[in-house]
């Protein structure tokens, strides 16, 4: 962030926490804190999957589907940015190439360090790995837990939000989704 853009940022916090705390006195330095705290929230903005990928596609005669699973991961809802915690599982079969597992691990991050949509999210990594290594499929089941729901509004603790999307023959065959759906809910 440029300086001008953060001293108007730091303002702009300023002004909210004033209107919620009669006592700012105390709160001096938490804007400061704030803008540090959304810089590394949404990291991913500066993030781009080329980069994270770089020398880490490999060539392969793997055939079979290869999965991550249970990626633990924060993002930021855009409608409340409040946070949304949970895991994402990415699965693909190789068509010749295969990606460094912690490469997976990573466009994760890239996409999560945003604010966001789970269902955009979820379709995001689908795609960007789809675009990396030309897969013959991919899938990618998210389930999260947001915090607009269950901290705010209905106030349902512990509802998990689920997402699938699958590209090529993991979409078009059922066979393939029951298998990568079977693997990751152990």
């Amino acid at each position: 962030m440029e300086n001008r853009l953060v001293s108007d940022f730091e303002k702009n916090v300023e002004d909210i926490l004033k209107s919620i705390d009669s006592d700012f006195d105390r709160l001096k330095k938490t804007p400061k804190r704030v803008v540090r705290s959304c810089k590394e929230f949404f990291a991913g903005y500066d993030n781009n999957v080329d980069e994270i990928i770089k020398d880490a596609i490999f060539e392969s005669d793997i055939d079979q589907m290869i999965i991550l699973k249970k990626i633990p991961f924060e993002s930021h809802c855009e409608h409340h940015i409040v946070p949304i915690i949970g895991e994402a599982s990415v699965g693909y079969i190789p068509n010749k190439k295969i990606l460094g597992a912690s490469k997976l691990a990573r466009i994760v991050d890239c996409f999560a360090y945003r604010l966001q949509l789970q269902e955009r999210l979820t379709m995001e990594i689908a795609q960007a790995i789809n675009e990396a290594i030309s897969p013959i499929g991919v899938a990618v089941y998210i389930e999260a837990e947001h915090f607009c729901i269950s901290r705010r509004g209905v106030k349902k603790n512990g509802a998990k939000f689920v997402t699938k999307y699958f590209i090529g023959a993991i979409k078009d065959d059922y066979n393939l989704r029951s298998e990568f759906l079977s693997e990751v809910k152990q």
